[in-house]
């Protein structure tokens, strides 16, 4: 084996263990605020204002669920009340999400941990 073909290997095999261990970390951090929101979250306190089309309602929904965190939800598209709170908030997008009444637009694990901390 030559030695350019053996750094070549022995760099995709960095790569790769690189790569897998990102994945990994990124998994048990999900785990993590999932298992501390869980604990946290109460029946009332997270609601999404949501759209029908929005992957990225389908992805926090998927999110709450799959950590048994209770929430709300609303679509904009479907319910007039929910589209006139939307507007309200003057939100550039979906979701909204109304975690103990405070707004975060978008989705993300470590603002509704630190939402339902506060």
């Amino acid at each position: 084996m030559t030695s350019r073909l053996r750094s070549g290997l022995v760099l995709l095999a960095l790569l790769l263990v690189v790569s897998g261990g990102s994945e990994a970390w990124n998994a048990w951090s999900r785990y993590r605020l999932g298992t501390e929101a869980a604990s946290l979250a109460r029946a009332g306190d997270i609601q999404m204002i949501a759209s029908d089309s929005c992957a990225v309602c389908a992805r926090a929904r998927a999110w709450f669920e799959a950590n048994d965190i209770p929430f709300s939800e609303c679509s904009i598209e479907r319910d007039p009340a929910c589209a006139a709170r939307f507007d309200a908030l003057r939100a550039p997008g979906t979701p909204v999400l109304l975690v103990r009444g405070r707004p975060q637009v978008g989705f993300s694990p470590q603002a509704v941990a630190v939402g339902l901390r506060s």
